[in-house]
């Protein structure tokens, strides 16, 4: 291992210039996730540019009672994850490099975005998060920044902030990266036993049950689309091809009217926990914090008929350890 730890602002001032700085962002505990956030940060930039990782537990976004002190901190292997993914510098400040004097008296507000989901579950978490990144932002005074899916109210936030403040940096969102069962990365899994992460698999299931829904909606709208007559109403074939004794064409119909006169939004959710429910009922339970289908611009819940693109949202405990997943879905693709 070659890289050692940038500790002060001065230092990371004095990295040699590139052509392309990004950066990357991360609480350390560092994972394959967070390597590859690292590779397209570095393939973006090109061999003459810079890729920053900062390691920072930021004090101000956890809330009383969350996992601060807990929080894994590995910085050696932090180190040599970041150099083999292709880091140039890894910058982990001390708090008070971060925050000079004690926690910073202006801060960064969310506004009505940092109030929803997440937000209402860990009031004040976003508004310590976005200080943060505009301090970090400040610092490493990158082209780019890069940041996982797997965060999506965060990432939309992080955008927002730097559109309305007119922060002169790219912000890149990178797919979550998930274990081969599903399971999406976090530094928290390895709080969960066995039989725990077995109990967590349903977060995963859920969102890709509502995402299989959805493909099936999406297929039904397809062949209604395709149907002789389709301009009338879907209800109407289906009664029509009953009376004529044709049992499954009619089951078929009707399922057809269900999506098109229906929406479909509302299925979606339900598909999701039905998965969610029967973790519930587990040995080693899931409690459900949200689920919740949103509008990925200001995350508020769609209606039944969207159109567009949307989120599904997932938070819950499993013994106590929280996490969080979500799944972007489009709906009305096939209109």
């Amino acid at each position: 291992m070659t890289l050692t730890p940038v500790r002060t602002a001065a230092e990371l001032r004095a990295l040699p210039g590139a052509a392309r700085r990004a950066v990357v962002m991360t609480m350390g505990a560092l994972h394959e996730g967070h390597a590859t956030l690292v590779r397209a940060a570095r393939d973006r930039v090109g061999p003459d540019g810079t890729v920053v990782v900062t390691v920072f537990v930021n004090p101000l976004q956890f809330g009383a009672g969350e996992d601060l002190d807990r929080y894994p901190r590995t910085l050696d292997a932090d180190l040599r994850i970041a150099e083999a993914a292709g880091a140039d510098a890894v910058f982990a400040p001390a708090v008070d490099e971060v925050y000079p004097g004690g926690e910073p008296q202006v801060r960064i507000t969310a506004g009505p975005i940092g109030e929803r989901l997440e937000g209402a579950s860990r009031p004040g978490h976003f508004d310590g998060m976005l200080t943060v990144v505009a301090k970090l932002l400040h610092l490493t005074a990158p082209d780019l920044a890069f940041f996982g899916q797997k965060d999506a109210q965060q990432l939309a936030l992080i955008r927002r902030m730097v559109r309305d403040l007119n922060f002169p940096v790219e912000i890149v969102g990178v797919p979550t990266v998930r274990e081969d069962d599903g399971l999406a990365l976090s530094s928290r899994n390895r709080y969960l036993s066995a039989e725990e992460r077995a109990t967590a698999l349903a977060l995963s299931r859920a969102l890709f049950a509502a995402r299989d829904r959805l493909a099936a909606q999406e297929a039904l709208r397809a062949r209604a689309a395709a149907l002789p007559g389709a301009q009338g109403r879907a209800e109407d074939r289906a009664e029509a091809l009953s009376r004529l004794g044709e049992a499954r064409a009619a089951a078929d119909a009707h399922a057809v009217a269900q999506v098109v006169e229906g929406g479909g939004a509302e299925a979606v959710r339900a598909a999701a926990r039905v998965v969610l429910d029967d973790a519930a009922k587990a040995r080693t339970p899931l409690t459900l914090d949200y689920l919740a289908l949103v509008d990925p611009d200001d995350f508020t819940e769609v209606e039944d008929d969207h159109d567009g693109e949307a989120i599904l949202a997932v938070a819950a405990r499993v013994g106590s350890t929280r996490l969080i997943d979500n799944l972007p879905l489009t709906f009305g693709a096939t209109k």
